[in-house]
């Protein structure tokens, strides 16, 4: 199989589909791995390193998606990338559906296969291939919530970790998932007071387990959302329902009601961000103020540390890539259950549920299950 890896062009997205190390993983197994030009340089990847690994380096994109058999990136393909696929060829990456009806009709437009790094299962109920990146992200948002809490930057001017004699700063994390977890140990780490929410009691009780008290855990309710929210000097929404838009946790109101200079770090705001005054953000323009409240609500959190974050994602998704290229996709998804989750589209038809229940009426949208899709 030839795979394609196109320079990412979303807005200082410095992230790259496939390293050196894993192009040669998918030589050895007798592909052929086609890299656009300069695509990994930005993060340490020359075009010296993926030749050496077996890449035949490629000037243009348009040849990219023109003659590869598979593409694999690392953020959504943006419209004109769409316009470029077409039927027969497989699109493997992150795609975040439900808050994007554009992506949405170019990709069931295009006819291509299309599978969702954030929708693909493991044995354990996670989703593996989304894992790294929510890690990064949780880590990140609390190391922005500090910068931006700098009066410099529009915050308060409240050290997270405070001194003797001042109290340390409010950590609010809502959501007990992968990235609520990474962003309360940073957080705990600078010296932070840490609470987290969260609607499972079992979630809950591993978390204070895992923490061992020093988090506050709390069961996520509107009364509590509204009552810890006003009283948070940094908020990080870590909700996530996979495949589908995060729920809005915070209204208008929430927000209005907490302290002058506090900050917001939506982190789902790549399903549509879970604060009714979330927009999406870049990390060229990353804050913007609302009611006396700093939003930082980039879009693509993890480029910003795009060479740690690459290798982490490569190493989830390579063993699912091979996969798709050894067996054929289709053969691949339906051998393994948790790869045939992160079909999305499939020759003009929309696989997975969330993402018609979402736009479904806008889009005039049916469901149609994937392994029916396939066959």
């Amino acid at each position: 199989m030839l795979i394609g890896v196109p320079k990412e062009i979303k807005n200082h997205e410095y992230r790259v589909g496939l390293t050196p190390a894993a192009v040669k993983e998918f030589v050895t197994h007798g592909h052929k791995v086609a890299v656009q030009a300069t695509a990994g340089e930005a993060i340490g990847f020359s075009d010296a390193m993926y030749v050496e690994a077996g890449a035949q380096i490629i000037d243009s994109a348009e040849k990219i998606f023109a003659e590869a058999e598979m593409i694999v990136k690392v953020k959504e393909p943006q419209p004109n990338e769409c316009k470029q696929l077409s039927k027969g060829q497989t699109l493997y990456t992150y795609l975040h559906l439900a808050p994007d009806p554009i992506q949405t009709e170019l990709l069931v437009a295009s006819g291509a296969t299309c599978i969702a790094y954030e929708t693909v299962t493991d044995d354990r109920g996670g989703l593996p291939l989304l894992a790294p990146m929510s890690e990064v992200a949780g880590r990140m948002s609390v190391q922005a919530g500090a910068h931006y809490l700098e009066k410099a930057h529009g915050g308060s001017g409240t050290l997270l970790g405070g001194v003797p004699g001042v109290a340390s700063g409010k950590v609010v994390v809502i959501g007990g998932g992968v990235v609520g977890i990474n962003a309360a140990k940073m957080a705990l780490g600078l010296g932070a007071d840490v609470t987290i929410l969260d609607r499972s009691l079992p979630r809950l009780r591993q978390l204070d387990d895992i923490f061992n008290g020093q988090v506050k855990t709390v069961f996520s309710t509107v009364d509590a959302l509204e009552y810890y929210s006003s009283k948070a000097d940094l908020v990080v929404g870590a909700v996530l329902i996979p495949g589908a838009a995060a729920p809005k946790l915070l209204n208008r109101d929430h927000i209005a009601a907490m302290k002058p200079g506090s900050v917001v770090v939506d982190v789902a705001i790549d399903q549509g961000g879970c604060f009714a005054t979330s927009k999406a953000t870049t990390h060229q323009d990353p804050v913007y103020i609302v009611d006396d409240v700093v939003h930082y609500c980039v879009a693509n959190m993890p480029g910003g540390v795009a060479r740690t974050s690459t290798m982490a994602l490569n190493n989830a998704t390579l063993p699912f890539g091979l996969a798709l290229a050894n067996k054929g996709p289709k053969q691949a998804m339906l051998a393994d259950q948790h790869l045939l989750n992160g079909l999305n589209v499939h020759e003009g038809k929309v696989t997975y549920k969330a993402v018609v229940d979402a736009l479904g009426d806008q889009l005039n949208l049916t469901y149609v299950d994937a392994r029916e899709a396939l066959k």
